[in-house]
C-alpha cells in the first residue's frame, strides 16, 4: 500500500506542477498567486509520499499521513475553482488515491504475517 499510495502523490505532484504555466498562461491566474498556491500542494504531495514510504512511522504515522494525503485530494479538486481541468484531474486523482488504499489493504490483508 505504500508504494502505490506514495506513487499515486508522486504523479500528483507532477500534474500539479504541470498545471501552474497553464494557471497563468490559459487561464490568467496572477503568478504570485498561482505559483505559491501550486508549489504548496505540489511540495505537500512530495512531503506526504516521503511520509508514507517510510518504514519508520509506524502504523499510527500512516493512518495520519493516509489522512493528510486524503485532505490533499481535497485541495486538488478544490483547485479548480483556478484552474476548471483540475476539478477533472482532481477526480482521477481522488479516485486512484481511493483505489491505491483500498487494493493495498487488500493485498496486505492477504499476505501471510
Amino acid at each position: 500500500m505504500r508504494r502505490l499510495c506514495a506513487t499515486v502523490l508522486i504523479f500528483e505532484a507532477i500534474v500539479i506542477g504541470l498545471a501552474i504555466p497553464i494557471a497563468v498562461k490559459i487561464e490568467h491566474v496572477a503568478g504570485g498567486s498561482a505559483g505559491p498556491a501550486g508549489g504548496a500542494l505540489a511540495g505537500a504531495a512530495v512531503l506526504i509520499a516521503v511520509a508514507i514510504s517510510m518504514r519508520t512511522i509506524g502504523e499510527p504515522g500512516l493512518r495520519i499521513a493516509l489522512i493528510a494525503g486524503s485532505v490533499l485530494q481535497v485541495l486538488m479538486i478544490v483547485s479548480g475553482a483556478m484552474v476548471p481541468a483540475m476539478y477533472g484531474l482532481g477526480a482521477i486523482f481522488a479516485i486512484l488515491w481511493a483505489i491505491a488504499i483500498w487494493l493495498g489493504h487488500s493485498v496486505e490483508r492477504a499476505q501471510p504475517r
